[in-house]
């Protein structure tokens, strides 16, 4: 699953859908261009870690670099995949 992120995503609401997707047995792609962006993601792969980290599940983020069209430019975005991982 592809969930976008910007500057102004919720951390909170993403790290929910991040754990909905995992627990239904998907992968989780972030994607989001920017610094903004970025700290968004990063708090919410940290919340959603603390939402799975007491059912023996931790989260593996593997990032690269992933070129997206918007509105017909060409930028560089960073991609976060998040799957889960049984301890």
């Amino acid at each position: 699953m592809e969930l976008k992120v910007s500057s102004k995503s919720d951390p909170k609401l993403v790290a929910g859908s991040i754990v909905g997707f995992l627990n239904d047995g998907k992968d989780v792609n972030i994607i989001g261009v920017g610094a903004g962006a970025l700290n968004q993601a990063i708090k919410a792969i940290t919340i959603a870690r603390s939402f799975t980290i007491t059912s023996a599940v931790d989260l593996l983020i593997s990032p690269s670099f992933k070129t997206i069209e918007v509105d017909g430019r060409e930028f560089s975005a960073i991609n976060l995949k998040i799957v889960k991982q049984e301890r």
